[in-house]
């Protein structure tokens, strides 16, 4: 039960809207020890009708750990450089996150969380989806969680290099098959969450590559299976954004996918991360 906040499930997997908390400004300790116990229980928390500034993101954000450093990426006038926009204009081919991921899983130590703010929507469609990765991980077979013990994947961002369109996210120069930005890093296949103790499946289909030491061809198979299970509808929430939505979902044990089904629409979103540790 919770005493400060309303807490509103949003599916049988994950996810949770939040009533009787404001982002614009200072929480009572007792609202973000709520707000905390929430987002470990259902992983993906999301608020509506807030009127937070992006210092009013950072500051929220900072309740959770420190501002995560972020790759290159485009910078705008007046805005500081932990703050990301993903701006998707009506002519942009592709949208930022169009599949299932956890966000920069190619970095050694990817961020914990991230807070994300609709800022521009289109009049339909732009939801996200979430997939519970502790339910992804539970519903193995014993043998295969046995297989998986102890196995590493090298994760890459070399995808998001050739794929999108440098206008949207990224800095002059970075995208569209830019090789020297490649970055990379190889994390356990199953981690354990630091809060929780709970092992959730880190595998996802925009930047995992293989398993180490195996080829491409020999790994394919495996993390198809991985990836088709991961994502399993009865795993997931949508989340249908309106005018001061904002979501908050923990990296370390959901993935998330942007639905890309407004065309010749904008959509402008703002996002921080909170820095993480490695995973183990």
């Amino acid at each position: 039960m919770y005493s400060h906040i309303q807490v509103r499930p949003l599916s049988g997997a994950l996810g949770a809207e939040v009533f009787g908390a404001s982002l614009a400004g200072e929480m009572p300790q007792a609202t973000i020890a709520e707000i905390k116990r929430a987002f470990n229980e259902y992983q993906v928390i999301f608020f509506r009708d807030q009127e937070a500034s992006d210092h009013d993101l950072a500051r929220f954000a900072r309740h959770f750990g420190d501002l995560a450093v972020l790759p290159p990426h485009r910078q705008h006038p007046g805005q500081f450089p932990e703050l990301l926009v993903i701006d998707k204009k009506p002519d942009t081919g592709l949208v930022f996150g169009w599949e299932w991921h956890s966000d920069t899983t190619h970095l050694e130590v990817p961020p914990l969380g991230s807070v994300l703010a609709a800022r521009q929507l289109p009049p339909v469609g732009g939801d996200t989806m979430f997939a519970n990765q502790y339910m992804a991980y539970d519903t193995l077979s014993d043998a295969m969680k046995a297989m998986l013990d102890g196995v590493k994947a090298v994760h890459s961002n070399s995808r998001i290099l050739a794929s999108l369109e440098v206008d949207d996210v990224l800095a002059p120069g970075q995208g569209l098959g830019n090789k020297d930005g490649t970055m990379s890093a190889v994390h356990p296949v199953v981690r354990t969450h630091p809060d929780t103790g709970r092992k959730a499946l880190f595998v996802n289909k925009m930047h995992t590559e293989r398993f180490e030491g195996m080829t491409l061809a020999e790994s394919q198979p495996l993390l198809n299976y991985l990836y088709e299970h991961s994502t399993r509808p009865e795993f997931t929430c949508r989340f249908r954004w309106e005018p001061g939505s904002i979501a908050f979902w923990d990296n370390r044990c959901c993935q998330h996918l942007a639905l890309d089904d407004y065309p010749g629409q904008r959509r402008l979103m703002h996002r921080v991360q909170i820095r993480g540790t490695r995973p183990v």
